[in-house]
């Protein structure tokens, strides 16, 4: 069998990356004001000079109003302001990386829904619905801890909406981008399509898995149509860290995931990020440790409060958020079986993703060993981005899989610093950027720049 090394190039739908380590989609934070070119930059950059060979810029909403999942998400329905961008596109292609945007619409997840204060100054925004909303989540409306106030897409407002990603990729193809990732999981919009907890629709759009799978199909299309054969990756959900039943009775499981991989491929998708994901925005997306450090943090708890309306709501949230961490402990690799199924079915390559941590595991993955085959093509990681900004330059450094065959018994294997404490997520709801606040990690990050272990 054929192993993969992290610093091996890789294609994706004819385009060079030049090794297999991603910087997978996060919260930039960035918004559109002023200074969102130079905040991305900011954020970006580092992970392309440090070596990364592909970036994935987090999500983007493809509407000029709605569909936000967390404030500070920048927009890009746009085209004077996506053409801006291409100040940051040339800044990553300068160290010889790629950056790939994420498109994105939040629907029923949208901050219309759950954002306290920002439904209170926009009275007048509906989130966008696949279908009605699941009784469970009409039941949290009823005792008030969400605000439903859905608009049911028809029919022709599905193409609308399919239309908006397309324009939104041919504006980032313009500002230099490399190529287009649909955010298809974490309960976006495209998310609510493809699951059956969601999607009771009767039209072409729903009834079945296939019907399910057409709105990802036709934003392939407007894309094609609009941005021309520009690489385009998109997440694949399976629902299994969702409550089981009787509470959820209807949602994907990882055979309708990797069936949904398949399909993607025969409709023309370059790539699948395989993921495992519940039907609802819980620590099933990040896992980890409870972040009793930020939700005791006072600067930011007026922010809090404004966000679920008042401190009652607030320590509800925490509670429910500390009981989910019971529920969703940290596993290395939680998307690896995944991965590993859906590649043994598809051409294309695989993106792994989640809970990834050391040079070890990148290697595992790729199939080191002798006796083992790759799980997958590529491996990112998130939230160690946010602890170390140039992580790329020690992972690279580590050589490749030959060079450390003989010296991992001696030397161990690169690590992130990253705790999974989770202490840099929860603060964006209030429009926090995505930084590590940890002393530990940030103390550690500092004595290794002092040691020069990030330059080049």
């Amino acid at each position: 069998m054929t192993s993969l090394d992290l610093e091996d190039p890789l294609e994706i739908g004819g385009i060079q990356v030049p090794n297999r380590l991603y910087r997978a989609p996060l919260l930039e934070c960035a918004g559109n004001g002023p200074d969102a070119v130079d905040t991305l930059i900011a954020d970006l950059e580092p992970a392309a000079d440090s070596g990364v060979g592909l970036l994935f810029q987090g999500a983007t909403i493809v509407r000029g109003e709605g569909g936000c999942a967390a404030p500070g998400m920048t927009r890009v329905h746009d085209p004077a302001f996506v053409s801006r961008l291409s100040r940051l596109t040339d800044r990553i292609h300068e160290h010889g990386s790629r950056i790939f945007l994420q498109l994105e619409h939040g629907g029923l997840r949208s901050m219309e829904t759950w954002h306290a204060d920002y439904r209170r100054r926009n009275p007048e925004l509906e989130q966008l619905a696949v279908s009605e909303p699941p009784w469970q989540l009409r039941l949290l409306d009823r005792v008030g801890f969400l605000s439903y106030n859905p608009h049911v897409l028809t029919t022709d407002e599905v193409y609308d909406l399919a239309a908006d990603f397309g324009r939104s990729a041919a504006y980032a193809v313009d500002a230099g981008y490399d190529g287009i990732h649909i955010s298809g999981a974490n309960m976006g919009i495209v998310q609510q399509f493809l699951s059956p907890f969601y999607n009771r629709r009767d039209d072409e759009f729903g009834g079945s898995p296939e019907a399910r799978l057409q709105f990802l199909a036709l934003v392939h299309d407007e894309i094609r149509d609009r941005a021309g054969d520009v690489p385009l990756v998109t997440k694949v959900p399976a629902e299994t860290p969702a409550p089981p039943a009787p509470l959820v009775r209807r949602k994907l499981s990882l055979e309708d995931g990797i069936e949904t991989a398949r399909r993607l491929e025969r409709v023309g998708y370059d790539a699948v990020v395989p993921v495992l994901t519940s039907v609802v925005w819980d620590m099933s997306i990040v896992r980890g440790e409870y972040p009793e450090r930020a939700w005791t943090d006072e600067g930011f708890r007026e922010g809090y409060d404004e966000a679920f309306g008042g401190s009652t709501r607030r320590r509800l949230v925490a509670a429910g958020n500390w009981l989910e961490s019971l529920g969703y402990d940290f596993e290395p690799a939680w998307n690896e079986e995944f991965c590993r199924r859906v590649r043994e079915e598809v051409s294309i390559p695989v993106l792994a993703e989640g809970g990834i941590r050391d040079r070890g595991q990148i290697d595992r993955l790729l199939g080191d060993r002798a006796d083992a085959r790759p799980a997958c093509d590529a491996v990112g990681m998130a939230r160690p981005f946010y602890a170390e900004p140039r992580l790329g330059a020690r992972l690279l450094a580590a050589g490749t899989g030959e060079e450390r065959a003989g010296e991992r018994a001696a030397d161990g294997e690169p690590s992130v610093l990253c705790e999974s404490c989770n202490n840099c997520t929860v603060p964006q709801v209030t429009g926090a950027p995505g930084i590590c606040r940890t002393p530990d990690v940030l103390r550690k990050r500092g004595e290794l720049d002092r040691e020069g272990v990030y330059d080049d």
